[in-house]
């Protein structure tokens, strides 16, 4: 028997809930109302819908996740090559720009392959428009993207993250294989972000748990190369939580402390319209887990299919849509390609959700 706390009802305040509202996970969402969802074998048996005034007498599973979804997300604290410290607070919503110097990205075709002056320019850009940090990739993770050999993404990683270590910069970097984690860590990147959550080498866990520096773990159906096979499931949103919450217990297992795990639903990855759709309307669940949360809805298919198309040069309005979403559902960190709009939209949301908290006892009774 397996149990999962579902928040069902947000708010923008307790006041508005008189009171009876918990903080999720230390952010500025709260959640008045609950489902306790129970399953077995992969069907769900019961759900069940409770107030804050009625949640006691949990299973340990559920209570455990009850307190898991009341407890403030630590910062991630990133040392910066030649010293110097930065910190990434996740009381509020933080941007991620990517950057990716590949031949054949699905976001840029390419612009900053094999330039390391223009990625550095665009990485740039991004950190003055107000991106915490830099996403590096070097291998294209889309669907039927031609494999890169372990080399090859070493030649295109490491030079960009070398320059964006002389920026100062917070970088993380999109990898599978320890190799280019080893190489990006020694160029100066601080946190690793793996779409195959330390699976694709069975070396990843052991290096990342003595690298002792953040990790995002990424949802994704597929073993091997391709990551967008076999994506068949009873029901999206708990078998994707029930997944992550394995591949957190397996880096906890490793050594990796749980401060320093990051999980990422995988939009887009291996699965449908529906799928995606579902997993974004299910966000606050994965609070439960007790990790903070990052979503890369950024120009994804999803987009286009949900809007006549519209190829991914024209997705910035359902971007923000979906950051917006993500936000909504206390999500803490936004890997995006549009970064000074998304700034934008985070610092009028965060305006809006601060004036929620002080304002409401301005106003009269009703």
């Amino acid at each position: 028997m397996t149990f999962y706390l579902r928040p069902i009802a947000l708010a923008e305040s307790p006041q508005s809930e008189e009171g009876e509202a918990v903080r999720l996970a230390g952010g500025l969402v709260y959640a008045s109302r609950f489902a306790l969802i129970e399953r077995r074998d992969g069907k769900v048996l019961s759900r069940r819908r409770l107030s804050v005034m009625e949640i006691n007498g949990l299973p340990d599973e559920a209570q455990e996740q009850w307190q898991a979804l009341r407890q403030t997300r630590a910062p991630l604290h990133l040392e910066l090559k030649g010293g110097g410290a930065r910190t990434i607070r996740l009381d509020r919503p933080q941007v991620l720009g990517v950057l990716n110097v590949t031949p054949d990205s699905f976001s840029d075709a390419g612009t900053f392959f094999g330039d390391p002056g223009a990625a550095q320019a665009h990485a740039a850009a991004m950190i003055e428009a107000g991106a915490a940090m830099i996403d590096v990739g070097g291998e294209s993770t889309r669907p039927g993207a031609v494999a890169v050999g372990e080399g090859d993404e070493l030649q295109r990683v490491v030079p960009a993250v070398e320059r964006l270590a002389a920026l100062g910069a917070a970088i993380s970097v999109d990898t599978r294989r320890p190799a280019v984690m080893a190489a990006a860590l020694a160029a100066g990147a601080q946190v690793f972000n793996d779409v195959s959550a330390l699976r694709h080498d069975p070396r990843s866990l052991e290096f990342a748990a003595r690298a002792g520096v953040p990790v995002v773990l990424m949802h994704a159906p597929g073993e091997g190369e391709d990551l967008h096979a076999g994506g068949a499931c009873h029901d999206i949103v708990l078998d994707v939580f029930d997944w992550l919450r394995a591949r957190r217990d397996a880096a906890v297992a490793a050594g990796i402390a749980r401060e320093k795990i990051v999980l990422d639903p995988g939009i887009g990855f291996g699965k449908s319209l529906a799928d995606n759709l579902a997993l974004l309307n299910a966000l606050p669940l994965f609070h439960a887990l007790g990790q903070p949360l990052l979503a890369g809805v950024s120009r994804k298919r999803m987009i286009g299919a949900l809007s006549h198309e519209a190829p991914v040069h024209r997705r910035l309005g359902g971007s923000l849509a979906l950051a917006v979403k993500a936000m909504d559902a206390g999500v803490q960190l936004l890997r995006v390609h549009d970064v000074a709009e998304t700034v934008q939209a985070v610092r009028v949301w965060c305006g809006l959700r601060n004036a929620a908290l002080a304002d409401f006892g301005q106003m009269p009774a009703v």
